[in-house]
C-alpha cells in the first residue's frame, strides 16, 4: 500500500522566515507559494541547490480561486502536515484596506481551505507579531477582528487606528490571534492543531526596511531587548520545525512568542 507523503506547506515562500522554515524541513516534502510564479521559481530553484525536496505554485492569498488551486495542488503531492502561514506586508505599505485583507482576511481564507484538507496530527501555523500585544482587549474591535469577512469589520477597526497603517498592523495581527481562537474546537475535532507565532524584530528584509525608515525607534527596541540583539529568521524557524512535530501534539489555541523578550519593555515606552 502506498503511503501518502506529509506535506509541510509554506505561504509568502521568498520571505526570510519562510525560507529560514523550509531549510529545517530538511527530509519531508515542501510545497511553497507566493504572490508571483517568478518569486516562486526562485524560491525553488534556491532551496533545491541546496537538496531540499520542494515544489511550489504562485498563490494571491486574497482569491479564493487561487487558493483553491493552492490547496488542489498539496492534495496531489500529499497529506498536508503543517500550513506555515508566513506571507503578508507590514504597515510600510500605507494601505489601510491592503493591510487588513492580506494580513487578516486572506489569512481567515487559508485556515478555512485548509481546514477541509486537515487530519489528524495536521497543523496550521500562523505568523502573527509580538506588536499584537500592544493592542488591548476591547469587545467592539475584536469582534470585528474575530469575523474579518463579516459587513462592516474594517470599517470598525479602521475607526481605532488613527488612520496609520502601522496601528492597523498590530490591530491585524491581534485578530490573527483571535483566529486561533475561533477555530481551535473545530480544528480539534478533527485531531488538528492550530495557533499563532509572534516574532518580535527579527532581520528579514522587511524588518531591515522599516529599520531604515524609523531608525531611532528600532535602535531603541534593540536596546531595550533583554537579549540586546535582534532575531535572525532562524530563531523564528526553529521554533515553528518544532510546533509543526510531534512534540508539539499537545500545543493548540496559542499563541508563542518569539521576541527576545522584549514586548513587555515595549509596553513600558509605550506613551
Amino acid at each position: 500500500m502506498d503511503v501518502r507523503k506529509k506535506i509541510i506547506v509554506i505561504t509568502g515562500g521568498m520571505g526570510g522566515i519562510a525560507q529560514a522554515c523550509a531549510r529545517t524541513f530538511k527530509n519531508q516534502p515542501i510545497v511553497i507559494t507566493d504572490y508571483s510564479q517568478k518569486l516562486v521559481d526562485e524560491a525553488v530553484t534556491t532551496l533545491q541547490k541546496e537538496g531540499l525536496d520542494v515544489s511550489g505554485i504562485a498563490c494571491d492569498i486574497t482569491k479564493t480561486a487561487d487558493i483553491k488551486s493552492l490547496v488542489d495542488f498539496v492534495g496531489k503531492a500529499g497529506d498536508m502536515q503543517a500550513l506555515i502561514h508566513t506571507a503578508g506586508v507590514s504597515g510600510t505599505v500605507n494601505d489601510l484596506k491592503k493591510v487588513y485583507t492580506i494580513d487578516l482576511v486572506a489569512t481567515e481564507l487559508l485556515i478555512d481551505a485548509f481546514y477541509d484538507i486537515a487530519l489528524q496530527d495536521s497543523v496550521a501555523i500562523l505568523l502573527s507579531s509580538m506588536m499584537a500585544y500592544t493592542v488591548a482587549p476591547y469587545d467592539k474591535y475584536d469582534d470585528a477582528l474575530t469575523n474579518p469577512q463579516a459587513e462592516g469589520s474594517f470599517e470598525t477597526v479602521s475607526q481605532f487606528v488613527h488612520d496609520s497603517s502601522d496601528v492597523m498592523y498590530n490591530f491585524v495581527k491581534r485578530g490573527v490571534q483571535l483566529l486561533t481562537h475561533k477555530n481551535v474546537d473545530k480544528w480539534g475535532e478533527k485531531g488538528a492543531r492550530i495557533l499563532s507565532v509572534s516574532p518580535g524584530v527579527i532581520e528579514t528584509p522587511m524588518a531591515l526596511k522599516a529599520a531604515e525608515e524609523h531608525p531611532e525607534r528600532m535602535a531603541a527596541i534593540k536596546q531595550a531587548t533583554p537579549l540586546k540583539r535582534n532575531g535572525q529568521p532562524e530563531d523564528v524557524a526553529d521554533v515553528i520545525h518544532f510546533l509543526a512535530g510531534h512534540g508539539a501534539r499537545f500545543i493548540t489555541g496559542t499563541d508563542i512568542l518569539v521576541d527576545g523578550g522584549v514586548i513587555q519593555n515595549i509596553k513600558k515606552m509605550e506613551p
